[in-house]
């Protein structure tokens, strides 16, 4: 069994969403690889979210971009019904467009994690890693339902770059008001003269 930081990804159930039958197997091969309990396949949003209503994920891993529904929208579909059994599981969405604007969208439909392609068993299981290490609390309001947008700097190993994340540093504010030079003698107050103000 492979074990991530303690993580324990042997009793998972996993469902990958994706209309790309590739795409699916080499998932499957990454999440047996990493010894997951069960991986379960759904081949568009539609089927996807009728099949987790019977049988509940721990995790349900999503691309973007899907025919009739797309990650982003079958994430919303999700989130927003009250009554779906698996509105809250973790959604990891991995995908080819990884540019900020992406990111932002993927996270306000209420996606948990991101993870962009190439994938590797690495990176995958890093993400689980990151969901059974730091869950997030679940937010339901008038304009967002899913996982808690605000989330701390928690360093997350990226596949991509190979370089662990720099630890958080911790920074003084800025002064308010300019430092008096050690030399300068301290002295009353000086009222600035208006006349000197008005030549200005």
């Amino acid at each position: 069994m492979t074990n991530l930081n303690g993580s324990n990804l042997s009793e998972l159930v996993v469902m990958i969403v994706d209309d790309n039958d590739h795409m699916r197997r080499l998932l499957r091969s990454i999440l047996e690889a990493l010894s997951v309990a069960e991986v379960r396949e759904a081949t568009n949003g539609v089927t996807a979210l009728n099949d987790s209503k019977l049988m509940i994920p721990d995790v349900i891993i999503t691309d973007m971009m899907m025919e009739p529904l797309n990650g982003l929208e079958f994430t919303r579909m999700l989130r927003d019904d009250l009554t779906h059994p698996a509105t809250r599981v973790p959604v990891l969405m991995i995908t080819g467009y990884s540019e900020k604007q992406h990111v932002e969208a993927a996270r306000d439909a209420g996606v948990t994690e991101f993870l962009a392609k190439p994938v590797t068993v690495k990176g995958v299981g890093a993400r689980l890693n990151s969901l059974l290490t730091n869950p997030r609390p679940f937010v339901r309001t008038q304009t967002f339902t899913g996982p808690d947008r605000r989330r701390r700097q928690v360093p997350v190993e990226d596949d991509m770059r190979g370089s662990e994340a720099p630890s958080p540093t911790v920074t003084s504010l800025p002064r308010l008001t300019a430092p008096v030079p050690a030399h300068a003698e301290t002295g009353p107050e000086i009222a600035p003269d208006p006349k000197r103000r008005a030549l200005r």
